[in-house]
């Protein structure tokens, strides 16, 4: 195994503090880049135009999808009507989803999973995985066109009164950040073991998302 070099302590809590360095300045690049987000302009959403199907059957429009919040993260799922395959991407970020939402609600926000599959078709998929997040289908609504989605992707929608706003979009790596599995792994020497990463020479390295499995599959 080509290691890193192995140090004394000392030398290892020098090496350790440089990074930490490093690191500060990133938290502080990322709190500037979360102080222009909440400055974004917002895009204003007819509420009239849709009606969703709530994980318990009922039909619910735009401003239910926040049951009361004023913010809602919708986290767009990869699930065609008829689709026969699980998208591994998809299923392995709600995975990383807490059951309890006690601390977003007390911001007055929530988290829901959305597809454009009806719910018998996503039901069976949230009963084999044991997910318990909010599961809504947008089945037979344009939402997906309206909001260019082409594939996966996490919205934020902000409601004021019976007034709704579109205010974040982020898809591909911008979801990474979310998922506690890949911030665990960029912890780790190995990392996520993909091939895009800077890692030593002859480290395990495989294509990119290519050892995701579905969670009873592995």
């Amino acid at each position: 195994m080509n290691r890193p070099p192995v140090v004394s302590a000392p030398e290892w809590e020098a090496a350790r503090a440089a990074l930490l360095v490093r690191e500060k300045e990133l938290t502080r690049a990322l709190d500037a880049l979360a102080a222009e987000r909440r400055r974004l302009p917002m895009v204003a959403l007819d509420p009239s135009r849709y009606q969703f199907t709530a994980p318990d059957g009922r039909r619910v429009g735009l401003t239910g999808l926040f049951d009361g919040h004023r913010q809602v993260v919708i986290y767009h799922f990869m699930l065609e009507p008829g689709q026969d395959w699980m998208c591994g991407g998809c299923c392995s970020f709600t995975d990383n989803l807490a059951a309890g939402q006690w601390h977003l609600n007390a911001r007055d926000t929530r988290l829901i999973l959305m597809a454009r599959a009806p719910q018998d078709e996503i039901e069976p998929v949230r009963q084999r995985f044991g997910w318990t997040v909010p599961f809504y289908s947008s089945h037979g609504t344009d939402f997906n066109e309206d909001l260019g989605l082409t594939s996966f992707g996490l919205s934020v929608l902000l409601r004021d009164g019976d007034e709704v706003f579109r205010t974040y979009f982020t898809t591909a790596r911008g979801v990474d950040r979310l998922r506690m599995d890949f911030n665990l792994l960029d912890l780790t020497p190995y990392g996520r073991q993909e091939a895009w990463e800077d890692s030593p020479a002859s480290w395990p390295q495989d294509p990119t998302m290519s050892w995701i499995r579905l969670h009873d599959e592995y």
